[in-house]
């Protein structure tokens, strides 16, 4: 018979990597009648397959106290590992309720046994594993060492035993190869690569009438080009990258689109890419207040648009980062088959240049042969289509549902002996 699995996480809600690549997993298990169930501290999952745990979200004021308790220091209060113990217990219990209630054969931590957000969380998902003997797949995104604000910590034993932990009944998961090495080195277990993916066989949809006007709802000219920055104001984003570009585009008016806010990580960052946008004479358009996870209208009686109502519309995506964990938004891109400019962060040059994909390169810094290539993209509409559709079919090859469905089959075969041939 199918089986039942059981997500769990901090968050499954919005438009995180998190939240997204496990509900393409879902949907993938769904095509062998796969039923997935969701736990989590905060939820957009239908009511009737999912389970809120406040407790579980890493905003709770419970895991706040714990956090700057644990956080940048190296040695801990007893009353912290009191809290740390009472808070696991309570979680460990309502772990057990959800296995129970809805029958779980198979659970998927998501990135709950990875990035210490939630450290009790965490432990109890260990503990749980470690007592019942339940088949698990840990869906790993980003370890704690991976991030400077865990480098210093009163939680090495925590983070020893859970993040992740070892279990004979436990797989693991990886989106890249630098994290498979260092998984296997830190803590001497194999896992099994598999990439974000994309719903590469479906064609990408065209504007609407909803999304239609979106040049002219966020301000852009009818002359101008539209270059779209679909990332936050980070620093890892490297967005000081893609203004210097745009200052390099000859002949046309264009304007940098950034599509998210910037707060994450302070201010400092968006006060210095202004700045710097001022001096490049390079015109930015934020328009994090037009966009939302559903369209709806805002108190204004404004349209608010989705990413995806922004793609079709743009000319060229630029992807400056300096780190990131894989790259959803250059899947998106490929997808709907827009030109690329991309930084070499590491993952890029490990993972995904070795594919093949024909993209305007930069390596810290904007080169000539950089600026050629994307005023070839802008002027030459059939080398343009030429390279976008090329891009997508090696996405397509490599990074499309069918790619995780084999994976999936895999991992559920060695795990519980279920087969889709014997359904």
């Amino acid at each position: 018979m199918p089986k039942r699995f059981g997500f769990i996480s901090t968050r499954f809600a919005g438009t995180d990597g998190v939240s997204l690549e496990s509900a393409k997993w879902a949907e993938v298990l769904w095509d062998d009648r796969h039923i997935s169930y969701w736990y989590s501290g905060l939820s957009d999952r239908a009511a009737d397959v999912s389970m809120c745990v406040p407790e579980a979200h890493f905003g709770h004021p419970e895991i706040v106290w714990l956090n700057q308790h644990l956080w940048g220091r190296s040695r801990r209060d007893p009353l912290v590992s009191q809290r740390v113990r009472a808070v696991t217990d309570y979680l460990k219990s309502t772990l057990y309720e959800f296995v129970r209630r809805f029958e779980i054969d198979v659970l998927v931590p998501e990135n709950a046994l990875t990035i210490p957000m939630n450290i009790p969380l965490g432990l109890a998902i260990a503990e749980l594993l470690q007592e019942t003997g339940i088949p698990a797949i840990a869906h790993h995104h980003d370890f704690y060492w991976e991030r400077t604000r865990f480098s210093i910590s009163a939680a090495s034993d925590y983070l020893d035993s859970a993040f992740p932990p070892r279990a004979t009944n436990l797989v693991h998961t990886v989106i890249n190869a630098a994290a498979q090495q260092q998984l296997s080195l830190r803590k001497g277990v194999g896992s099994l690569l598999i990439p974000n993916v994309f719903d590469f066989s479906k064609p990408p949809p065209e504007p609407d009438e909803y999304s239609k006007d979106v040049r002219e709802a966020i301000g852009l000219k009818p002359d101008e080009l539209f270059i779209l920055q679909p990332t936050r104001i980070v620093p890892r984003k490297g967005i000081e990258h893609a203004i210097k570009l745009v200052s390099r585009i000859k002949d046309r008016k264009a304007r940098l689109v950034i599509s998210h806010a910037a707060g994450d990580e302070g201010y400092e960052y968006k006060h210095m890419i202004e700045e710097l946008a001022r001096e490049e004479n390079v015109e930015l358009l934020f328009i994090d207040d037009r966009i939302s996870e559903v369209r709806q209208i805002d108190a204004q009686g404004r349209k608010l648009y989705t990413l995806w109502d922004l793609y079709p519309h743009a000319d060229l995506v630029t992807y400056p980062s300096t780190y990131e964990g894989f790259g959803n938004a250059l899947l998106e891109a490929f997808y709907f088959k827009k030109p690329v400019v991309i930084n070499r962060y590491s993952i890029f040059v490990e993972d995904i240049e070795p594919k093949g994909f024909r993209l305007a390169v930069i390596d810290g810094f904007i080169s000539k042969e950089a600026v050629r290539m994307v005023q070839r993209l802008l002027d030459d509409p059939t080398y343009r289509e030429e390279v976008v559709e090329h891009n997508y079919r090696v996405a397509n090859r490599y990074y499309s549902y069918g790619v995780l469905r084999r994976s999936l089959r895999t991992l559920i075969t060695n795990l519980t002996g279920w087969s889709p041939k014997t359904k």
